[in-house]
């Protein structure tokens, strides 16, 4: 008889109530700490199925003491976790891991969570991380887990307002080319411009509803989970799906008077109307509101409106997934300098 598949998150929840939490209780009454499932994983995102679990998908928690206690007592709490746990739960090797709530986010974001977080460490943060770090589930909470988690989780206001002024670059100088492409017989170049732009405004999506977007596996998925996502969803397909640039332009249309609808429903701005034009007079329809000018209107935070400033098409997803590993981030927080060094 095949088992059932039981989602990675009531698993380690299973894991840490009825087989962690005793053996520590037992071996150190009174010990303050936070068990959690967070980080990498399908699991913590809540999207595992039985596929997930042909390679890393484990029983696992993960665990957190203070600093002090974790240098006093970190050892022999791993190693009687070692000694008391069963090698397996439910058929799978059991794992967990040991940290102090900071040394965690220090190690996997660079970041020091005791200090302040500016914008620009916002803008540095790969957007997929802080989703995998705000998801999962706090299964028992002594140590602040859930606080440093609840700094993390969402953009700052006008950190947030940038990142849809770039958002809204990168849909804007495109838009057009669409039908430049298809018009001299390069429908494959069309598709490809109208699939980016597709991807561009369901990012813009996600920011407007205030949610991390996730890693490319699980993007599609997270945008049906959208409130907009089962109204935008067929749009979207019909920018895809069309086999001729005239129906892929209509289509994005459509689409980017959805988002202008988005826009205005969250009321940061005065309402917009959309007007539809043909750039340089030629033969393609593109829709236009100035989004942009009105968001960087509405920041306050001089750190932010001087990135606004130097950065005005400002794509930094492209820079920061490609240089996501924390090791890196120091090398992007150089990009976001007052005064960049002389080449």
């Amino acid at each position: 008889m095949v088992a059932t598949f039981v989602p990675g998150l009531q698993v380690s929840r299973e894991l840490y109530a009825d087989l962690v939490r005793p053996v520590l209780e037992a071996a150190f009454p009174g010990l303050p700490h936070s068990a959690a499932l967070l980080g990498r994983g399908s699991e913590v995102l809540g999207f595992d199925d039985e596929m997930s679990t042909d390679h890393d998908w484990r029983p696992r928690v993960v665990l957190f003491l203070t600093e002090d206690d974790l240098a006093r007592h970190g050892e022999e709490v791993d190693l009687l976790l070692r000694r008391e746990l069963p090698a397996t739960l439910r058929g799978r090797p059991v794992d967990f891991e040991l940290h102090s709530v900071r040394g965690y986010f220090l190690e996997r974001l660079a970041v020091d969570l005791d200090g302040g977080i500016e914008a620009r460490d916002w803008l540095t943060f790969p957007e997929h991380g802080l989703r995998m770090f705000t998801a999962g589930e706090v299964h028992h909470d002594d140590v602040g887990l859930q606080d440093a988690r609840d700094r993390l989780a969402f953009y700052p206001r006008d950190v947030w307002l940038y990142l849809m002024i770039a958002g809204w670059w990168r849909v804007h100088p495109e838009a057009n080319l669409v039908g430049r492409a298809g018009a001299v017989g390069d429908e494959l170049g069309s598709t490809l411009i109208g699939s980016r732009l597709v991807s561009d405004l369901m990012r813009l999506c996600f920011l407007m509803e205030r949610e991390y977007a996730p890693y490319a596996k699980w993007f599609g998925t997270a945008f049906s989970r959208l409130r907009c996502g089962p109204e935008l969803t067929p749009t979207l397909w019909d920018v895809v799906r069309a086999e001729t640039w005239p129906a892929r332009e209509e289509a994005l249309l459509a689409a980017y008077e959805a988002l202008a609808a988005m826009h205005n429903a969250l009321e940061l701005t005065e309402p917009v109307v959309t007007a539809v034009v043909q750039m340089w007079d030629r033969p393609f329809r593109v829709a236009w509101a100035d989004f942009p000018g009105l968001l960087q209107a509405e920041i306050h935070d001089p750190a932010v409106l001087s990135i606004v400033e130097r950065w005005p098409v400002g794509p930094v997803d492209q820079f920061r997934d490609l240089l996501w590993p924390a090791r890196n981030r120091r090398a992007l927080l150089r990009v976001f300098e007052t005064d960049p060094p002389a080449q």
